[in-house]
């Protein structure tokens, strides 16, 4: 979901093992454990929110039929059984006394009707493609469509309901703690864009109160005592800051005004172990940064032309160079479409050659794509300003400079959520930076919704038959062996088109102030927040 979308010595095991234990302290005087965030780009919807400000909120709103630890090991959260005797047609049953924050029920229909919203087309939510494998999904998710609820979702009673899929799929119960999954109560029909600016949730927080969200600069949640699943917050409440600067969120940490900051600026990498001590952190994550491009209307980029040319610009990335100059080896150069640390990642895929700097080939690449249309223009690699990213977007534009003999540059935007609006409103005539953060420990998790050709989250407009079928096997598989195989496959196709650019994945560089005594890097690289005591 998230678009983002990181070695210790001997300071502490726990270190090493993604958790700090410090001292604690009355801190800057208020109860609140205060993290570093962006503004969400949409209101806090969670079939609308696919984006790391937003998710990242939304998570701690709601809870689903599962939940995640901080490992990643799913649990069940409101369901009390999920069963199936062919991964295609399932029967779901909740737990009683479940309720949202304003006291109403959370019921079977609480979970029909949400994802019935949230696939439907004309509500135009960006994590439809979540629902695509439910039988009648097409029909809903059609533009315009011919239904307006799945076919596949009954509702039994208030604690039951089934759900019919098109086809087997490995993945469906480990997903569906994944935020498009989450329940809504009647409340947000009423008003779908009044209740994203003032959520009604039944996760382990709520929100502080009528004013809680100060847009561009912060948004507040308290414990909900009506939330009695498995992560209740040990804390007194959590407040997102939201920086435009990663340097100035760690100078905050430092001083002791911010509690838990997930991303250390390029600038403190090199020291921030030492300047933290037991407080920081380092830990692989599922997280990836690539290079895209809109290939279906981008001058250059599209047909045989364009294949070409990506492939050529991947090949003129020196990315090794670049994770150990820029991010101190806090990036991995990537080797697929995923990430590393994932279940089932292959490092040796057929193409992964073209990942690897190669400036010959690349040269020559170039020049088989020169001899279809001749280039002309600038190569811009648009970036938002509040991320950090303009030294690595730099060293990347010189790399492909230097190499292909091409005027290319970094295309500096203000903010995440101004870049994030442009991309999603397909008009990107440029390449630009995107990322993923995990939302659910699966590869499938990071394809499906990137490359499948209907999905509404592939900002690469990247559409191949042949990769969606093979996805769908991956799916379908009846072991999770069976299923990598089939998910290298259609990563084979991903690198042959050279649907986007992959260049790094994360080793998480974090750290917390002084104030906490326990937190814990989660597997996705972001705090398991609900468990953070200080």
């Amino acid at each position: 979901m998230r678009l983002r979308k990181v070695l210790v010595p001997a300071v502490a095991l726990a270190v090493l093992a993604g958790t700090v234990v410090g001292c604690s302290s009355s801190g800057s005087g208020s109860d609140l454990v205060t993290a570093n965030g962006t503004e969400p780009q949409h209101p806090l919807i969670p079939t609308d929110t696919n984006e790391n400000g937003g998710g990242r909120i939304v998570d701690r709103l709601f809870a689903g039929l599962e939940y995640y630890d901080a490992d990643g090991k799913p649990h069940n959260e409101v369901a009390d059984s999920i069963t199936s005797p062919d991964r295609k047609t399932w029967t779901i049953t909740l737990k009683d006394g479940w309720t949202f924050s304003d006291g109403t029920p959370v019921t079977a229909k609480s979970f029909v009707d949400a994802w019935n919203y949230g696939a439907l087309s004309s509500n135009k939510q960006v994590q439809n493609w979540a629902f695509a494998d439910i039988a009648g999904a097409d029909a809903v998710m059609a533009s315009p469509p011919t239904a307006q609820t799945m076919s596949g979702l009954k509702v039994v009673d208030d604690k039951t309901f089934t759900v019919e899929l098109t086809e087997p799929n490995i993945d469906f119960q480990l997903s569906l703690g994944f935020a498009p999954f989450y329940p809504l109560p009647a409340a947000f029909y009423r008003d779908p864009q009044g209740f994203g600016e003032h959520p009604i949730g039944n996760g382990p927080y709520m929100m502080a109160g009528p004013d809680a969200w100060q847009h561009n600069v912060a948004l507040s949640v308290k414990p909900n005592p009506a939330y009695h699943g498995g992560r209740p917050a040990r804390n007194k409440g959590l407040k997102f800051v939201f920086y435009q600067s990663l340097d100035t969120a760690y100078s905050d940490l430092q001083a002791g005004n911010l509690d838990l900051d997930d991303t250390v600026p390029r600038s403190a990498l090199a020291t921030f172990k030492q300047d933290l001590g037991d407080h920081a952190i380092e830990k692989p994550t599922a997280q990836n940064q690539h290079i895209g491009i809109q290939i279906g209307h981008a001058p250059h980029f599209t047909g045989p032309e364009g294949v070409l040319r990506r492939k050529a610009i991947s090949l003129a990335v020196n990315r090794e160079q670049i994770a150990q100059a820029i991010f101190n080896g806090t990036r991995i150069p990537a080797k697929d479409f995923t990430a590393s640390s994932l279940p089932g990642f292959d490092g040796n895929l057929p193409g992964t050659d073209l990942l690897a700097y190669n400036p010959d080939r690349a040269r020559q690449l170039w020049a088989q794509a020169d001899a279809i249309s001749p280039w002309a223009g600038k190569y811009q690699i648009a970036y938002n300003s509040d991320g950090d990213h303009q030294a690595w977007i730099d060293a990347v534009a010189n790399s492909i400079k230097n190499t292909l003999g091409i005027d290319a540059e970094g295309a500096p935007y203000p903010t995440f959520k101004t870049i994030r609006d442009q991309i999603t409103s397909h008009t990107f005539d440029s390449a630009f930076r995107y990322g993923w953060q995990g939302d659910y420990p699966s590869m499938l998790e990071f394809l499906t919704p990137q490359y499948l050709s209907t999905s509404q989250t592939n900002d690469v407009e990247y559409k191949n038959p042949e990769f969606d079928a093979a996805l769908r096997a991956a799916q379908a598989a009846a072991t999770p062996e069976e299923s990598y195989r089939a998910t290298a496959k259609a990563q084979a196709l991903l690198l042959a088109d050279m649907a986007d650019i992959p260049l790094f994945d994360y080793v998480a560089a974090a750290g917390t102030s002084t104030k906490v005594t326990a937190a814990k890097l989660s597997w996705s690289g972001l705090f398991d927040y609900e468990n953070v005591t200080g």
